[in-house]
């Protein structure tokens, strides 16, 4: 896959099958429409093309900086990436963007800078100016620049008709088990290990301190998670906790990963986190060694949960 910035710099003479989205968490839904897009293109000898915006355009037209997204942009590359897919280019969403009427986006954009033969999308898309732009227009447009359209009925996406909207309130209530079925392999986060207060390394569970530093990225709610790391392609399992730290008078949101069999000096090293369960809320003790109790008990249930998804490999 070629990852293009810019439509702009769409190579010329190449002929496409196009789709267009946010694609926040490449779920199922979107896979769908991808497994279309890449048989069509591949059908008829066309490149496929994923043409996907950031910033968000909520971040944009709504100045709304509060929204979180599942993935951060390098990670729905990496999880693209994987995919057959030939290009996919990231448009910088600005204003002027996100005034260009319908009409325009589909001669400007997918005609004269994508050369599109075929057009792929879900059957709620809109585009243009305001969203103004609906199915029926595509069709008119499709008959003025003769290319070929094709909608995705949302029956033939998921009877559950999964949206990205429904998976961040799957994370963001805690239900690892929802959001990773929508999007067929675990929700994860990346992050810088930094210095933390090390109290962990006083009771017996060292922990990994994660700093995340896009600020528009999800964190499932506060509370207590198993997980599955990734540190330099190698791969841990371990325990997370995302909170405040009450019992130790903590005033800002926390996350660490205590990781099993595991005891390297990682600071200032990326690591990845995927979130395989949700074990527990997070909680108040009224002293350390309640901490430490609830610790052996939150360790004792990771490993037996790890048992049952990856038997005769839990120590």
């Amino acid at each position: 896959m070629q990852v293009i910035h810019n439509y702009h710099n769409f190579p010329e003479n190449i002929s496409t099958v196009v789709t267009i989205g946010t694609f926040d968490g490449v779920h199922i839904g979107h896979r769908k429409i991808l497994d279309q897009l890449i048989s069509e293109s591949k059908k008829k000898g066309l490149k496929s093309v994923l043409l996907t915006f950031f910033p968000h355009p909520r971040m944009v037209i709504q100045a709304d900086n509060s929204i979180k997204l599942i993935n951060t942009i390098e990670e729905r590359i990496e999880i693209l990436s994987e995919t057959d897919l030939d290009y996919l280019v990231i448009h910088p969403f600005d204003k002027d963007f996100s005034n260009l009427s319908a009409f325009d986006f589909v001669r400007d954009v997918l005609v004269n800078q994508l050369n599109v033969k075929e057009l792929v999308v879900g059957y709620d898309h809109r585009f243009g100016k305001n969203r103004e732009g609906d199915f029926e227009q595509l069709k008119e447009y499709s008959h003025t620049f003769d290319f070929n359209i094709k909608e995705i009925k949302a029956q033939d996406i998921n009877n559950t008709a999964v949206s990205s909207t429904k998976i961040r309130t799957a994370l963001q209530a805690g239900d690892i088990k929802t959001a990773n079925e929508f999007l067929t392999t675990p929700f994860f986060i990346k992050g810088t290990v930094v210095k933390g207060q090390q109290l962990g390394n006083t009771i017996g569970f060292p922990t990994a301190n994660i700093e995340i530093s896009q600020v528009y990225k999800l964190t499932p709610k506060n509370g207590a998670y198993i997980v599955r790391a990734t540190h330099q392609e190698n791969k841990y399992f371990g325990m997370l906790n995302i909170g405040n730290r009450p019992t130790v008078n903590g005033k800002n949101q926390t996350i660490e990963a205590h990781l099993f069999d595991f005891n390297n000096d990682i600071y200032g090293d990326e690591i990845k986190i995927e979130f395989l369960h949700f074990l527990r809320e997070e909680q108040n003790f009224h002293s350390v060694e309640g901490l430490k109790e609830q610790l052996e008990k939150d360790q004792n249930d990771s490993l037996n949960f790890i048992q049952t998804i990856t038997p005769n490999t839990a120590s």
